[in-house]
């Protein structure tokens, strides 16, 4: 049996790493100001009570509020899409929310008769 083990191979409970939300962004992560806060802030606990959650959701928001990669974040946390916590200031809620509506305006502008550049634009 031929072990597995060795350079360049990498076993295989090892998950791959996540790519930025854009090839040309760069490794925005590494910027993040989260990067140098716990964890737990953006990622809720199990059976969490409720206001405890908010609580939390507001603290990790208020750190999404002052990062310089917000917007690449919350940007990546749509694509992916990110399913729990807290990225580029929204939770995975609000994710949710803002999902819906890109998906309903999609399907609008594909249903508009004649939707020119103007209605496009919208």
């Amino acid at each position: 049996m031929k072990s597995l083990q060795g350079p360049g191979v990498l076993p295989a409970a090892v998950p791959k790493p996540r790519v930025p939300a854009r090839a040309d962004d760069g490794p925005w992560h590494a910027e993040a100001v989260c990067r140098r806060d716990e964890a737990g802030l953006f990622f809720a606990p199990s059976k969490e009570p409720t206001a405890a959650r908010l609580s939390r959701e507001e603290a990790a928001k208020r750190v999404c509020a002052r990062c310089p990669v917000m917007v690449a974040c919350r940007e990546h946390a749509l694509l992916q899409p990110e399913p729990y916590g807290v990225w580029g200031g929204l939770t995975a809620a609000e994710r949710r929310v803002v999902l819906t509506r890109m998906r309903r305006r999609s399907a609008e502008l594909r249903q508009a008769p004649d939707a020119g550049p103007v209605a496009a634009a919208g």
